[in-house]
């Protein structure tokens, strides 16, 4: 693997430097140039007509007005015809395994849409496997004919004492990871109680990053912005995506981070806080556009940091701003602005074609010089590597369950209970702390047209453990439930759903074939998406995984949910890390005050 790793690198500017003057003096010619485009000088936020770009060992050699000087017989040239010359995009923060995919097959479904730069944090992997699976991730990233960069994970657990997960990080393995050839930094730092508080192992993660010059990523999703804001910012983490708000955006700007606006799969945080530029006029450099997280149906049928730009541009914000927050300020963010994020000589040769400033068709896309996507089709292989027996079998529920475990006890002669209820909110990562009143048959507290059940399954350790709740918001109707081994940050199993019977008979489908997603109703089996490896992605391609979660998607309405990506919002009810209510294999959580409620009240 470090062969492959070392052959499928780009060279390093210092490597090729001399070729580069050479081409650029006009004494060598260069590999490939591309003709009379609009270069758009993400550096000066100019559009400059009628130039060139000579391209040199996978890195730009020359931009300027004129590149015959260095176009011999050999030179690849690529006519531009007027079109816009844009580098390529980069996210700036997000989770490959929320596209259902494994590295390789995210970048395969990426790069027509004219990624070529990704800021990675598997820490969904991390939880499930450990250090080992952070490794897995890393290395078939760097192999990938773009630039995947990996954030060592930071918190698993993310909340310690409030979950169990199937593996943990340490101190020790954030030092370990700083080593390793494609770690750019630590990711996102969930924790925000803890290091607002002084905690000692959060604390060490940061100060290993620190030492080895490199970011810190955030996480505070919280809507204090005062003392425990200004610790949390005091404490290291330089960027955070957890706005969404305009007094969010400001506030991380103003305190010397980046503010990452985020528009995923179900995350519409752009439109809310970029008023900070186009309406505050603050100084857009330390605004970044990201996903997150993106589903592999978003990818196939909407775009990726295309569809980002394009929503930015639609909600106010002037073209090449936009471009600047998905290029150039998420490079310099990074350190990485000698390397990526524009088209100017050393860097690599990441660029895209366009017709359109607005609109951003991606008709042709260039990654380390080389045509890897045009007309919206790849033109390049992304290789896997060989994932080892350990990541596909993942899911160990103890024993089979039964309808019985799902069950919630009413107190005794109860003939209706007051209930703490998880509400979900469309297009957003919260949810709201609701209290319902709630019908008992036979002893049995029974959900309403309004309010379903949630279990958390624990998976991981085969004990067999089942925690039950109650959820509002998705509308389901009919007899049914839906199970997912995505259940982020810890992953155990979230069942949802509307029949005891079910639930039991979903959750022991995703055990048989080790992982996915599955919805039951009226007795069979309507969608299923198999995730075999950590239960959290396949190694089929995106249109694949994309044609089944669609399935999924058709299922969920059929039986009353409507919700925009409202897998999205299932996946996420065990973040116990995001206000206000969540569940864990612990019980239900209270992530405004970080500490266990009941289910029922009385």
């Amino acid at each position: 693997m470090t062969d492959q790793i070392s052959s499928n690198r780009p060279s390093s500017w210092p490597d090729v430097a001399a070729q580069l003057i050479e081409v650029a003096s006009g004494r060598e010619y260069a590999d490939t140039v591309i003709r009379k485009g609009k270069w758009v000088n993400v550096h000066t936020r100019e559009i400059l007509p009628n130039h060139d770009i000579a391209i040199k060992a996978g890195r730009i050699a020359y931009v300027g007005p004129d590149a015959s000087y260095c176009t011999g017989s050999e030179t690849e040239v690529i006519e531009a015809n007027g079109r816009f010359m844009i580098p390529g995009l980069c996210d700036a923060h997000m989770h490959i395994e929320s596209g259902m995919l494994t590295p390789a097959e995210f970048a395969r479904a990426v790069i027509p849409h004219g990624t070529t730069s990704m800021f990675t944090d598997p820490h969904e992997i991390a939880n499930v496997l450990g250090l080992e699976g952070v490794r897995l991730m890393h290395d078939e990233a760097l192999i990938q004919p773009i630039n995947i960069y990996t954030q060592m994970p930071s918190c698993a657990p993310s909340a310690p004492g409030l979950e169990t997960t199937g593996h943990e990080i340490t101190p020790a393995d954030v030092q370990d990871a700083m080593s390793w050839p494609g770690i750019i930094g630590l990711g996102e730092m969930m924790n925000f109680p803890g290091v607002s508080s002084g905690d000692p192992k959060m604390l060490a993660e940061i100060a290993a990053t620190q030492r080895a010059g490199k970011t810190i990523g955030g996480h505070y999703a919280s809507p204090d912005l005062g003392p425990a804001f200004a610790a949390y910012v005091a404490g290291g983490p330089a960027d955070d995506h957890e706005g969404t708000c305009e007094a969010d955006a400001i506030a991380r700007a103003r305190q010397g981070m980046r503010s990452m606006m985020r528009l995923g799969s179900a995350w519409y945080d752009v439109e809310s806080q970029i008023t900070a530029i186009t309406e505050k006029g603050l100084d857009p450099r330390n605004f970044i556009l990201c996903t997150d997280d993106c589903h592999s149906g978003t990818l196939v049928h909407e775009g990726h940091m295309d569809r980002v730009v394009r929503h930015a541009i639609a909600c106010g914000c002037d073209p090449v701003i936009a471009l600047q927050m998905a290029t150039i300020n998420t490079a310099t963010h990074f350190g990485l602005e000698r390397e990526i994020g524009s088209l100017t000589p050393g860097r690599l040769a990441d660029a895209i074609l366009t017709s359109d400033l607005n609109l951003l068709p991606i008709e042709l896309v260039l990654a380390r010089g080389k045509i890897v996507a045009q007309s919206g089709q790849i033109t390049v292989d992304c290789p896997h590597i060989k994932w080892p027996d350990k990541a596909r079998d993942t899911v160990h529920l103890g024993h089979p369950l039964t309808q019985e475990d799902f069950k919630i006890t009413a107190p005794a002669d109860a003939d209706h209970v007051t209930a703490n209820v998880i509400g979900v909110i469309e297009n957003q990562a919260p949810t709201k702390a609701l209290k319902r009143e709630l019908p008992v048959i036979s002893g049995v507290v029974q959900g309403t047209s309004e309010t379903c059940q949630i279990a958390l399954v624990e998976r991981h350790r085969a004990t067999g453990t089942v925690t039950n709740g109650f959820v509002s918001g998705f509308g389901y109707q009919g007899n049914m439930a839906i199970a997912s081994t995505v259940a982020h940050d810890s992953h155990h199993m979230i069942v949802v759903g509307t029949c005891h019977n079910h639930m039991a008979q979903a959750a022991n489908r995703l055990a048989e074939i080790g992982g996915g997603i599955t919805l039951f109703a009226d007795g069979k089996e309507r969608a299923l998406v198999e995730l075999p490896i950590a239960g959290l992605m396949s190694d089929q391609p995106a249109a694949e995984v994309a044609a089944k979660a669609q399935t999924l998607v058709q299922a969920m309405q059929a039986y009353g949910c409507n919700l925009n990506n409202a897998y999205m919002q299932h996946s996420l009810l065990a973040l116990v890390v995001i206000p206000e209510l969540r569940i864990s294999d612990l019980g239900l959580i209270d992530v405004r005050s970080f500490e266990q409620i009941p289910v029922i009240e009385s």
